[in-house]
């Protein structure tokens, strides 16, 4: 098995880092979000100027597998989850829960109280997975169309 590792962010990512973003949404099948949910989720063309300075701001965390970048992690000064995608081609070989720990055991050393999340339809498994609870369901919408989430919180 591949050695996974977990880095922060630097700016010389960011191109990359959002066409994984782009990957992983439009890679989630049509039965669970729509093609017209995914456009308003994550619009094309990939505006890189935006996420470029969004990820600087944020920096995330980012999984290293083999020499690529495979996913990453945005855990706010508060506890919150932003964006966690991981490459659609490894998902299930523990990118994202080598992820998920290193942004929980960051958590923890800071002293967070909980971790809190709005999880789409496909993460809110895996957050389940790793004990979170859901608080609500959230009907966004952009554009006129409309997306549900989850409000899902853990308690550390």
């Amino acid at each position: 098995m591949a050695r996974i590792a977990i880095v922060h962010y630097q700016n010389e990512m960011a191109r990359e880092l959002t066409e994984l973003f782009y990957s992983a949404v439009y890679a989630i099948p049509d039965s669970i979000y729509s093609a017209q949910q995914k456009a308003v989720w994550a619009p094309l063309p990939p505006d890189y100027v935006h996420w470029e300075k969004r990820l600087a701001k944020r920096k995330p965390f980012v999984a290293v597998l083999e020499s690529r970048l495979a996913g990453f992690i945005e855990l706010e000064p508060d506890g919150h989850i932003d964006c966690f995608y991981t490459e659609p081609d490894v998902q299930g070989q523990g990118v994202g829960s080598c992820l998920y720990q290193y942004a929980e055991q960051v958590a923890l050393e800071r002293g967070d109280a909980k971790l809190f999340v709005e999880a789409s339809l496909v993460a809110k498994p895996v957050f389940e997975h790793f004990g979170f609870v859901v608080r609500r369901v959230n009907a966004i919408t952009r554009e006129g169309v409309v997306l549900t989430n989850f409000s899902m919180e853990k308690v550390l």
